[in-house]
């Protein structure tokens, strides 16, 4: 439970320092881009100097969100030029919506080295303890929740602006409002950001009608893979590499396509496994009512929540969608 020395402390760091670094989990999904424009937007305005630092690419549907486009670890600067300080030197680092060492590959390095003071803003129960200071609350459905309430707490104006980003980060870890983790204080926290501008008309239109046709396709090719098990309660889906090389659509444009399958009716638990360039497979997990699929992802080193985790397993297909097969099994018995 978080208490009001937590938010005290952090607002204490922020105001003892002037250059700060925010930064997220590799592969930014809603909650990490919307926290990260909530928080870059916030520390300016305050007059500090941030650099938002993302360890991959943003999907397309987020760029909206960014008043200029965000660096980039690897195609911007590498970890070699972040040591010698080519983004400047820092007094602060923020990480959001993690706090997992896994989750920051390659910025892993260059934190472990770093002697500054950490802020972690994290709703996730998978832990390595990274922050001097943590603002961590699992019961949240969403990092944005807490920097809501980071924001009211040191009375720090919220813009429209940051009010959207905001509601991005919430709405996208609550599945629009469909998941498990959807509560009261969801919609209270929804509702204010709204008073606040936030347009939900013009924040679904970005989010979820802005398909390319790449992406469609994709879409559609992963569907031809549906496979049912277990009396049609758990469905599998796959991409392979050459259905990016087919489709031309890129990894990010694979974030969500794993919900379309939960439109079935007697679906309780689904995956999708997605070939990487380095031979792993990327499993994504999602699961309803009390099927536990943090739990089937920690087994083999990944994380997330009760009904939406996921994991990076070895190789080849056929082995991977196997050994989630046999866990998730476990489930039905």
């Amino acid at each position: 439970m978080l208490k009001s020395s937590d938010f005290q402390k952090a607002v204490e760091l922020i105001d003892n320092s002037n250059s700060i670094l925010i930064t997220t989990h590799t592969r930014p999904d809603g909650d990490a881009c919307g926290s990260v424009v909530a928080v870059a937007d916030t520390l300016n305005a305050l007059g500090k100097k941030t650099v938002p630092l993302l360890l991959s690419a943003i999907p397309t549907w987020y760029e909206f969100l960014f008043a200029e486009a965000p660096k980039i670890l690897g195609p911007n600067v590498n970890v070699e030029q972040l040591k010698q300080a080519r983004l400047g030197q820092f007094d602060l680092f923020i990480i959001i919506d993690t706090n997992s060492y896994s989750q920051l590959p390659k910025f892993d390095d260059y934190l472990k080295q770093n002697d500054k003071p950490v802020l972690v803003i994290d709703h996730h129960v998978t832990s390595d303890n990274l922050g001097s200071v943590e603002i961590i609350d699992t019961t949240a459905a969403a990092a944005g929740l807490l920097i809501f309430d980071l924001l009211n707490y040191a009375d720090w104006p919220i813009t429209p602006k940051i009010a959207e980003a905001l509601f991005v980060a919430v709405a996208t870890d609550t599945g629009w409002f469909q998941f498990n983790n959807t509560d009261s204080r969801v919609h209270q926290t929804c509702a204010n950001l709204i008073d606040l501008g936030a347009n939900p008309t013009k924040i679904y239109r970005n989010l979820y009608l802005n398909f390319s046709h790449q992406r469609f396709k994709l879409m559609a090719a992963m569907l031809n893979t549906l496979e049912l098990h277990f009396d049609d309660r758990y469905a599998a889906q796959h991409l392979r590499r050459q259905d990016f090389d087919k489709t031309g659509a890129t990894h990010e444009d694979t974030e969500n396509l794993i919900n379309e399958c939960q439109r079935i009716s007697t679906i309780k638990a689904a995956a999708l496994f997605v070939e990487l360039a380095d031979g792993r497979i990327k499993c994504s997990l999602r699961s309803q009512g009390d099927i536990d699929v943090r739990k089937i992802a920690e087994k083999f080193g990944g994380g997330g929540h009760a009904n939406a985790a996921g994991a990076h397993l070895p190789g080849p297909l056929e082995h991977a969608k196997l050994l989630i097969k046999t866990e998730v099994e476990r489930n039905f018995q």
